[in-house]
């Protein structure tokens, strides 16, 4: 990681990271808290212990709040305070709702994904200008994170496209990913990215999902980013591209 000037004016600076140092940071996290009680990451990650990784981590976290006040499509709000922990809320039909199974566990991990690698720089140095701009509110130093910025936000929105990108690294370590797509490929006699659209893309985003238990669009978004899934095959191994990250 390193610091680079914050073109958005929220502050003087801001940290910019490569795709594979936020996956190496954020299975990290994921083998330190799973140590003493797996020994491993587990796959899936069990819904409940995401909820205990975000509770370590923050001053509250209400899972069953009522976000209206925000407006449509607020699933998620990360609260920063200078001298507090973070405080996450996430929108309770989500964690109310079984068939939103899937789409809580994303929300979780986004607003994860703030508290982890944005928390500190609340407590650097002071806001200038305005903090959220058009993604978010500066009320009380609020990230509003709306449906549609959860898995895949612009990535000018530095802020949002970082958090996104953490919830899938945590929803799908990269390790264990990079072992299910090996075995999908050998299982297949696959070199090489997937084209996308083909039968063995759907079958590789169902591999995905049903491993991971998340949704065919965290899946597809995961793979897109890593360029497991490309326009047409590019001729290059997964084990290959998998070393050179």
């Amino acid at each position: 990681m390193r610091q680079v000037r914050d073109t958005t004016g929220r502050f003087a600076m801001r940290p910019h990271y490569q795709p594979a140092e936020l996956d190496r940071a954020c299975e990290a996290v994921l083998k330190q808290f799973f140590l003493a009680t797996h020994g491993e990451i587990p796959a899936p990650i069990p819904t409940d212990q995401l909820t205990r990784l975000i509770e370590r981590d923050v001053s509250d976290f209400d899972p069953g709040a009522d976000l209206s006040e925000y407006g449509p499509d607020v699933e998620g709000v990360t609260q920063f305070k200078p001298g507090r922990k973070p405080r996450v809320r996430i929108a309770g039909e989500l964690a109310y709702d079984e068939r939103r199974e899937n789409r809580y566990r994303t929300t979780l991990t986004h607003e994860y994904g703030h508290v982890y690698f944005h928390g500190y720089l609340f407590q650097m140095e002071p806001r200038t200008g305005d903090l959220f701009g058009a993604s978010g509110s500066a009320q009380g130093g609020e990230q509003v994170c709306k449906r549609g910025s959860i898995l895949d936000a612009r990535s000018n929105d530095w802020m949002e496209w970082q958090a996104g990108y953490a919830c899938g690294a945590l929803l799908m370590p990269i390790s264990l990913l990079r072992s299910t797509i090996g075995a999908f490929q050998q299982d297949r006699g696959i070199f090489g990215p997937v084209a996308q659209g083909s039968a063995d893309a759907t079958a590789l985003i169902e591999r995905i999902r049903t491993t991971f238990q998340v949704s065919a669009d965290a899946a597809r978004t995961r793979l897109l980013k890593l360029d497991f899934l490309a326009a047409q095959d590019r001729g290059t191994s997964f084990f290959a591209a998998g070393a050179a990250r």
